[in-house]
């Protein structure tokens, strides 16, 4: 599942909306949507999530949030390191090679530990 795809369920189960209703709401199918919430299929199109924030009637925080979340939901990612350092490289290639054997705390502690890294360039 994505980010995006975790979010979504979340919104529609609080809604009690099936599949079937949103999807037939917002012109998708429900396979469609379905794959979405899996981490099946990419991203949405922009299109399609101004369709989701207008089905949810969400607003500002929770727009951007969906639009955030949407960006960072592709589940099949390609990292080219051509150019870079070899420790940058090595760092691609670890994640790559062992992602699925960090639980949910790790992930997390090492994810906050790059966008602390991140906004000390910015």
């Amino acid at each position: 599942m994505t980010p995006f795809g975790e979010k979504l369920r979340a919104l529609r189960n609080e809604r009690g909306l099936s599949q079937k209703a949103m999807a037939e709401a917002i012109g998708v199918s429900a396979a469609y949507l379905s794959a979405l919430e899996h981490g099946r299929r990419g991203a949405p199109t922009w299109t399609l999530i101004q369709k989701i924030i207008g089905y949810f009637n969400v607003i500002w925080d929770d727009a951007e949030e969906l639009a955030r979340l949407a960006e960072a939901s592709h589940p099949r990612v390609r990292i080219d390191t051509s150019g870079l350092t070899p420790a940058a490289t090595e760092l691609a290639n670890l994640l790559a090679e062992n992602i699925e054997k960090l639980d949910e705390a790790e992930l997390r502690r090492i994810t906050a530990s790059i966008r602390v890294a991140l906004g000390r360039r910015v």
